[in-house]
């Protein structure tokens, strides 16, 4: 089927419970292997961008590709931009084809925030596309950029509601204590903040950094509102160590498709994991 939007996606988890799995990809066979998965569990399913993934393979080339994997799926797919940093690079996907684009103004103040998300709001909308704005700023890399834990801010649960309603944004990502990639210990996530936006904010909330959070974690934020977790930094590693694996046991080989078709394995498994506990299997 052809490659639909996050908006209708995200209002029916948000109505029946659950979360849509979002994942961050960066070649055809991690493509591939999100595709595969979400069909195996008959699940919605987000692949994702950010801007480093966009400077190695430009929006054109991977939203075609993109475009033609989900024609041949049997389940809902969506392309999104992970991680919007300009106006200009959201008009860009936008004019690639995505079919939803996050503007990252979170490092902002807040009335900048507010009118940045604007702007690409009423471009993304004039094309019918959705937009994820984000409120709180999530640590840890992402990219080339590092959040240190003293520039790491929690989601303020009135601002919040403010800036939902000021910007139009149609999902909003929260900060409660989440970072992007692995984890150094357990993360203690702030579910009272992440409850108290849910009771300030209609539009679905998401989870980023989603990496390392435990299971049982991830089920409770999806219980008070989460209805889309981005995962990324376990799938490079999974498909990274799928790589060196095979290479390790196979020196000799030169085939890029061989050991490219072991990452992609690794990809699918940790991907059916995830949405196994999403609660999104038999959803699409």
């Amino acid at each position: 089927m052809a490659m639909v939007t996050t908006k209708e996606m995200l209002l029916k988890a948000q109505k029946e419970g659950y979360a849509v799995g979002a994942f961050n990809a960066e070649n055809m066979e991690m493509v591939q292997a999100v595709i595969e998965a979400a069909e195996q569990m008959q699940a919605p399913v987000i692949i994702q961008t950010t801007p480093g993934t966009l400077k190695y393979a430009d929006p054109e080339m991977f939203c075609g590709m993109c475009r033609a994997e989900a024609e041949k799926a049997k389940v809902p797919v969506a392309l999104h931009l992970d991680h919007g940093s300009s106006f200009e690079l959201a008009a860009r996907a936008l004019r690639a084809g995505y079919t939803s684009v996050m503007i990252d103004g979170s490092k902002e103040i807040f009335e900048k925030n507010v009118e940045i998300s604007a702007q690409v709001v009423q471009m993304a909308h004039a094309m019918g596309i959705p937009v994820e704005g984000e409120l709180g700023t999530v640590g840890g890399k992402e990219d080339s950029h590092e959040v240190k834990d003293s520039e790491k801010s929690f989601t303020d649960p009135d601002e919040a509601g403010e800036f939902a309603a000021r910007t139009g944004v149609d999902s909003l990502a929260v900060g409660i204590g989440n970072a992007h990639g692995f984890y150094k210990g357990v993360p203690k996530l702030r579910f009272d903040i992440l409850d108290e936006t849910r009771k300030r904010v209609s539009v679905p909330l998401v989870l980023h950094g989603a990496s390392g959070i435990p299971d049982e974690d991830i089920r409770k934020a999806t219980g008070l509102g989460v209805c889309k977790v981005n995962f990324a930094t376990e799938l490079r590693d999974a498909f990274s160590r799928g790589v060196k694996d095979y290479l390790k046991e196979n020196p000799d080989t030169f085939d890029p498709k061989k050991y490219g078709a072991e990452g992609r394995s690794r990809v699918r498994e940790l991907v059916l994991h995830k949405l196994e506990i999403l609660n999104c299997q038999g959803r699409a």
